[in-house]
């Protein structure tokens, strides 16, 4: 009822009552006083209440309004009080001073309530929080949508703009019971009142006027029951006319002769509105409540669906049009234009759509639901739309500064193990090389060949160092395309023992016509080649590392396995995280086995760390089979 917000008058049913009231106690004040309230203070008074009601009020009620402060004024102008004389003076100027006060009341209350809406600054917090039509109409002249690229959405029209007068949804009294039941009340007030008159007129040597008033009063809310409270009122007034023609003396007249059947009459007006009003009203609240239920369990749906993870604008705009149908989007402004971001059975534009602004620069555009769509209803899938979409950014800047995160982190541990692993190697090479360009230092054979082996040992350290630095970049960047082939175990796993120190150590246990392995040969070559070297570098000179393959169920195991001093349970994981060093007792970077993984799962491997019985690491790496025919190898796939 306030302002700028759909409802802008007093409802009828609470209206009525208390000007009914409020004109029955002018008439008992004029009675009471014994005509020292002359009629013109009686005609002020009620053309003050008839344009002060109409003010507020649903232009409807005027007519009535009017109706009942002339017949008061009629009645207690002067005495004897309660007669009732339809004629003459007095019923003329009261007629035309108190229709004009109800009319000029209804028209200032219609040109104020105009001018708030257009003045007047909705909260953007509720969900009649639309555009005025000033501004979209303002920003249609812009042409702010005149000019949007190939993929933007449409722009809300001039008819876009959504608020009370959109249909969205009915609001006021009328929302309560529809135009059938109304309908239904007029037909049965039509049947009703005159068999009951006929009834009554019958019986009047039987009964008294209070009788009759309580016959009629039944009648009344029994419309009320069925049609609601303006065919109550329609037979309330209409049953005091009857109860005025055929029931007060002199009959068959409008006059009124005994002041105390006018009271009785105007009594009654005022308690059948009063009551149709109170029965209405109960009525409409229940309606009200079988809507907000309704409202409540679609917002609780969709409050489960975006928690059961459908948490995106277009999932909750899917989920308002499934369930209430129609169309929706949710535009979004940006470069001065509105650029469509989510949608839901929308193959064009909407150029007719209710247009719900969220924020300044979001708004939700829908069309062609059903009535169970209210305006509070699609509030809540607005808002929410709103807050998945904000979710759904949120991830992506924190995806983003997470992969940024692991970026420095990576660049950092990168630094810091260049410093080392990269300068060591080098100084070697260099010191031997300078070593041997000496001209003025002769050296042996031996001493020789022993400059040159460490130069060619540190070169190899650098070529391994290097490589496993490429792989992981290949790694992170996405850039990795194994071609997956039949590979025999047998034929890669000595290529990849070949450029180690200490090969000769490491023990091949592949059985003879072992099953091939569906792999990329040179990725395979890579794995193992960095297993063996972790393996190698831990294991004792009495116990050498070996390589073990089984099948298992179509997929082939390899196991290289070491009896070093093993890795805690806790840090199994960690092994396989690219610049980790367990215990760091030997040199490196800490590449390799995180080289091994992603290479492994590049393949659609897996590869896992366990314990040697009798201590020692086992790794293990998990292929699929390709086939068991040796005789294959090589064949494409």
């Amino acid at each position: 009822m306030t302002l700028g917000q759909g409802q802008q008058t007093i409802p009828a049913p609470y209206a009525l009552p208390v000007s009914f009231a409020m004109f029955l106690a002018v008439g008992t004040v004029a009675a009471a006083l014994h005509g020292r309230l002359p009629a013109t203070g009686v005609l002020i008074a009620c053309a003050a209440i008839a344009c002060v009601i109409s003010f507020a009020a649903d232009p409807a009620a005027s007519l009535l309004l009017a109706g009942i402060g002339w017949l008061t004024t009629v009645g207690f102008s002067r005495p004897p009080y309660a007669q009732l004389h339809l004629t003459g003076t007095i019923a003329t100027r009261a007629a035309i001073v108190i229709g004009a006060s109800a009319l000029g009341g209804t028209c200032l209350g219609l040109v104020f309530r105009w001018l708030a809406r257009r003045l007047t600054l909705v909260n953007m917090g509720t969900y009649t929080g639309m555009r005025a039509a000033k501004k979209a109409a303002r920003d249609a002249r812009g042409g702010a949508m005149a000019h949007r690229g190939p993929g933007a959405g449409p722009g809300p029209g001039p008819g876009a703009g959504a608020g009370p007068g959109t249909g969205l949804v009915a609001s006021g009294a009328e929302s309560a019971i529809d135009i059938r039941r109304r309908l239904a009340g007029v037909v049965l007030a039509a049947v009703l009142l005159p068999l009951i008159t006929a009834v009554l007129a019958a019986l009047r040597p039987h009964l008294n006027l209070a009788d009759d008033l309580l016959f009629y009063l039944v009648a009344v809310v029994t419309i009320t029951v069925v049609g609601g409270f303006w065919p109550a009122v329609l037979a309330a007034v209409t049953a005091s006319l009857l109860l005025n023609w055929y029931f007060t003396e002199p009959l068959h007249t409008f006059t009124i002769q005994q002041p105390r059947e006018l009271l009785a009459l105007l009594l009654f007006v005022t308690v059948a509105v009063a009551v149709s009003s109170v029965v209405h009203l109960a009525a409409r609240r229940a309606v009200q409540a079988a809507r907000a239920r309704d409202e409540a369990a679609s917002l609780l749906e969709l409050a489960q669906t975006v928690l059961g993870g459908a948490d995106s604008p277009t999932a909750v705009l899917d989920h308002l049009t499934g369930t209430h149908g129609g169309q929706a989007e949710l535009q979004e402004r940006s470069g001065g234009r509105w650029v469509r971001t989510a949608s839901s059975n929308v193959a064009g534009s909407l150029p007719a759509a209710d247009r719900i602004d969220i924020r300044d620069d979001l708004t939700l555009l829908v069309t062609g639901q059903r009535d169970s769509a209210t305006a509070a209803l699609l509030a809540g899938y607005a808002a929410q739309a709103a807050a998945a979409l904000d979710r759904e950014r949120l991830r992506t800047q924190a995806s983003q500064a997470e992969a940024l995160a692991e970026g420095n982190r990576m660049r950092t541990a990168l630094l810091a193990a260049v410093s080392h692993d990269l300068r060591t190697p080098l100084a070697s090479i260099k010191a031997s090389v300078s070593s041997l360009r000496q001209t003025d230092v002769q050296w042996s054979p031996a001493d020789e060949a022993d400059l040159l082996a460490t130069i060619e040992q540190n070169a190899d350290r650098l070529d391994a160092l290097i490589g496993n630095l490429l792989d992981m970049s290949r790694l992170h960047t996405g850039s990795l395309q194994p071609f997956l082939r039949p590979t025999a175990i047998d034929e890669v796993a000595p290529v990849a023992v070949g450029g180690l120190d200490d090969s000769l150590r490491l023990e091949l246990a592949v059985p003879e016509g072992f099953p091939l392995v569906l792999a990329d040969p040179g990725l395979l070559e890579r794995v193992l080649a960095n297993l063996f070297s972790n393996a190698l570098r831990y294991s004792p000179a009495a116990r050498p590392p070996e390589l073990q393959a089984e099948l298992v169920d179509g997929m082939v195991r390899l196991e290289v396995v070491d009896h070093g001093p093993g890795v805690p349970d806790s840090q199994k994981q960690r092994i396989f995280e690219p610049f980790t060093r367990v215990a760091d007792r030997h040199p490196g970077v800490g590449l390799g086995l995180a080289v091994a993984k992603g290479f492994a799962e590049a393949m659609g491997g897996r590869i896992e760390a366990g314990d040697t019985p009798g201590g020692g690491l086992t790794v293990t790496v998990t292929l699929p089979a390709a086939i068991s025919d040796k005789s294959a190898l090589g064949a494409e796939p």
